[in-house]
């Protein structure tokens, strides 16, 4: 019974194995002569202005959490595209009842300001 479960201890070990290697193979192969300007901040090609340790507001993480909540909602309308034809009149009404409350959750953001950027 237990050597069913040989082949995927195997690939656990190999992907750990592969995992480690991977990320520290740079200590090997990797040039080490850092210097001054080598390990200032690169931020788009620039000087960084302020530190990295500057604090967001708020309105910044809510942004992002709408942005991946109505980004989300492609992941479920591109299975009921690709079956719409089998799915009839059942799988429409229920598409348009989830696009109804993605758009009253849309429309209660846009009323709370929540999408304005100050």
């Amino acid at each position: 019974m237990l050597t069913n479960y040989i082949p995927i201890f195997i690939l656990l070990a190999v992907a750990a194995i592969l995992g480690i290697v991977m990320a520290n193979i740079n200590r090997l192969l990797g040039p080490h002569a850092p210097t001054r300007e080598k390990l200032s901040t690169y931020e788009s090609g620039m000087e960084p202005i302020r530190t990295a340790r500057e604090r967001f507001t708020v309105r910044f993480y809510l942004v992002a959490i709408l942005f991946i909540l109505f980004d989300v909602e492609i992941v479920f309308m591109y299975p009921w595209a690709v079956n719409f034809v089998s799915l009839g009149w059942f799988g429409f009404i229920e598409m348009l009842t989830f696009v109804v409350i993605l758009l009253i959750g849309y429309y209660y953001a846009i009323k709370k300001g929540a999408l304005q950027w100050q």
